[in-house]
């Protein structure tokens, strides 16, 4: 099916005199007859639920509504998308190891993997994403277990160059791990460029409506990690909290998530609940609707604001003019996203100011949902970093993070007009 097909009608297959709509499984736990019935369940030999910390069917469905779009093999949905981030890089690093990951990733994901993670052993590289191939290879170690970047950086919209950083990735035999939440899985295809593992914060575009926290991670199944058991061994030799399995000798390809689903859950416990995982459903059956609604309203603003005597200078793929135009055109030729950085002339005072006097626009921490809102990183999401890490990350200060929704275009503009005025 196409993905506007799959956004509606994938994942839930109700059955005869089945309800049409998905059921939310609102249980903690799941009955069964047998001791031994419950018993395979914990020893993983049958498939099932007893738990919703581990598994819930509303859960699940919409994890494989995810995995169909992405194209992957096995999917798994996190409490938010931080979760989904530290699970992802978590399930096969561990103290000793090493990361490379690109500097102009979201703050909250630079911080938990350059500060947080660093207290648990695991290193990391941070690499200009416009640096060469050879300049990437440099900062692979002996011990590094994979790459981190998005799809689209968060704020300081840098498109990634998908191939350059999985041939890096590939020749080190490690896989590439590409946040593609601003994005989405109707604008771009990570897997079909050679990254391995996606993640995202649903609680962006997937959802949509600022209503639900929520995370995923999928799975291509393109990277063998049972070609490097030295390297994985968390994958590749026996789990002994569960006698002894090896995840990729019992589960082939669908090893990874297993191992994220059945470890990290059950230690780590940042599972969604099954409202969340209902109302996501919902944003999702409309995604593709609303991404088309985003990006024509953003190219819009983008053109506007291009044009206006008191704007410094305009951050936006979808204009010929910037500086990521083709690579955009290259991995996301439909669209990129709704989101628009940009600069005011009269610097961080002016920005502040400006966001002061918007009316339809509010002031939020949020971003990518269906109403226009605003926010300056520099003071919000990116206020841990020291002016250095704010430079890599490409946030300058007088940044605007601008999140178009899909009112009707000529308000939005008109509100931008009055604030700038």
């Amino acid at each position: 099916m196409k993905k506007e097909t799959i956004c509606i009608q994938g994942g839930w297959q109700p059955g005869n005199g089945e309800p049409r709509v998905l059921p939310i499984y609102q249980s903690t736990t799941f009955k069964y007859s047998s001791s031994e019935d419950m018993g395979k369940l914990f020893a993983l030999e049958a498939s099932g639920y007893f738990y919703t910390r581990l598994q819930n069917p509303t859960n699940d469905v919409v994890a494989q509504k995810i995995c169909d779009l992405e194209g992957g093999v096995a999917a798994m949905l996190t409490a938010s998308g931080q979760a989904a981030n530290y699970y992802a890089v978590f399930n096969i690093c561990e103290a000793g190891d090493h990361i490379v990951m690109s500097s102009t990733v979201y703050g909250g994901t630079f911080n938990l993997i350059t500060v947080t993670m660093k207290k648990m052993g695991i290193s990391c590289t941070v690499v200009d994403p416009e640096a060469s191939f050879e300049e990437l290879c440099e900062a692979f170690q002996e011990n590094t277990k994979c790459v981190m970047a998005e799809t689209i950086a968060n704020p300081a919209m840098v498109v990634i160059d998908i191939e350059k950083f999985a041939k890096a990735a590939h020749e080190h035999h490690v896989p590439l791990i590409i946040d593609n939440t601003f994005a989405t899985p109707v604008n771009c295809s990570p897997f079909q460029w050679g990254a391995d593992i996606v993640t995202h914060s649903t609680t962006k575009y997937m959802d949509g409506h600022a209503m639900s926290l929520g995370g995923a991670i999928v799975d291509s199944g393109n990277f063998d990690f049972g070609k490097y058991p030295d390297k994985f061994p968390g994958l590749c030799t026996p789990d002994d909290t569960y006698h002894g399995v090896v995840y990729t000798e019992k589960f082939g390809k669908g090893a990874y998530i297993t191992k994220a689903t059945v470890q990290l859950m059950r230690d780590l416990g940042s599972a969604q609940s099954p409202q969340n995982a209902f109302l996501l459903n919902v944003g999702l059956e409309t995604l593709h609707l609303r991404m088309e609604r985003h990006c024509a309203n953003a190219q819009a603003v983008a053109e506007y604001l291009e044009q206006h005597d008191k704007v410094a200078w305009v951050n936006y793929p979808g204009l010929p003019s910037n500086r990521y135009y083709a690579l955009a055109q290259k991995y996301m030729p439909r669209g990129t996203c709704g989101v628009i950085s940009f600069g005011l002339k009269s610097g961080r005072e002016g920005a502040e100011e400006m966001m002061e006097h918007l009316k339809l626009a509010a002031i939020v921490t949020h971003v990518a949902d269906a109403r226009t809102c605003v926010l300056h990183p520099a003071s919000h999401t990116h206020r841990q970093m020291n002016e250095e890490q704010l430079k890599e990350a490409g946030v300058a200060p007088e940044m605007i993070r601008l999140s178009v929704g899909i009112e009707h275009i000529d308000d939005i503009i008109a509100d931008l007009e009055q604030a700038l005025s």
